[in-house]
């Protein structure tokens, strides 16, 4: 709807200023004076929101963790009203360091957390499908009716491969500008991917502790949930 409404030569769509971005021009457009004002109006209610569901999901997160022995064991503490208060806590501590860090070295930080932030989500997607393809695979190997399934998806295992690869492809693309110079920018691939090395270090830094292994598929536990 934008592109329609603003044609790609604008001169004002090169401005990275809230002032001119695509949705301001377009209240200026329609005559609407304090069209900055109310983009800015418009992004805080959005990043209000998208902060309050981000430390709803990150402390019930959290408590879980502690719950299931993966975490400190006090955050698993709840208080009357069944608030995980301390994982509640702790979720505000990082939130309010991760803004606060926006304010020194020009944003860099802010810039760092951004994008190990941004990188597990994909991150995450990748453990979805490796979880969905293993679970099927362990459900057959264990003798069960993959009919008796309340959904099965049609496209296994081509959806949960296809996925992996896209979202590995997405990983690895992040910035890969970085690499297209007439040598590679160090710093600029450590910004654009720290979350790899962050993620592959807690991966293996939790089974080294933990003693964990990987459950072979016949030793899945498919049932407890469920009783």
């Amino acid at each position: 709807m934008i592109g329609l409404l603003i044609p790609y030569t604008n001169e004002s769509l090169a401005s990275g200023e809230v002032t001119t971005s695509p949705f301001t021009l377009v209240f200026e457009r329609a005559g609407i004076a304090f069209a900055a004002s109310v983009m800015n109006a418009i992004i805080l209610t959005a990043v209000l929101s998208a902060g309050n569901s981000g430390m709803y999901a990150s402390t019930r997160m959290l408590w879980n963790l502690a719950v299931e022995g993966k975490a400190p064991k006090f955050l698993a503490k709840l208080n009357k009203n069944g608030v995980p208060v301390n994982a509640l806590i702790i979720t505000s501590l990082v939130g309010t360091l991760a803004f606060l860090a926006s304010l020194f070295g020009e944003g860099a930080v802010y810039l760092w957390l951004l994008n190990a932030s941004g990188m597990s989500g994909f991150i995450a997607w990748l453990g979805i499908a490796i979880s969905h393809y293993r679970f099927r695979k362990a459900y057959v190997a264990q003798g069960k009716d993959l009919n008796k399934l309340p959904y099965k998806s049609g496209f296994y295992p081509v959806g949960p491969i296809f996925a992996f690869v896209v979202c590995g492809i997405v990983i690895l693309g992040q910035n890969y500008s970085v690499f297209m110079g007439d040598g590679i920018d160090w710093n600029g691939v450590l910004v654009s991917y720290i979350g790899l090395p962050l993620f592959i270090a807690l991966w293996f830094g939790h089974k080294w502790v933990k003693k964990t292994k990987i459950i072979p598929l016949n030793e899945c536990d498919l049932t407890t949930k469920q009783e």
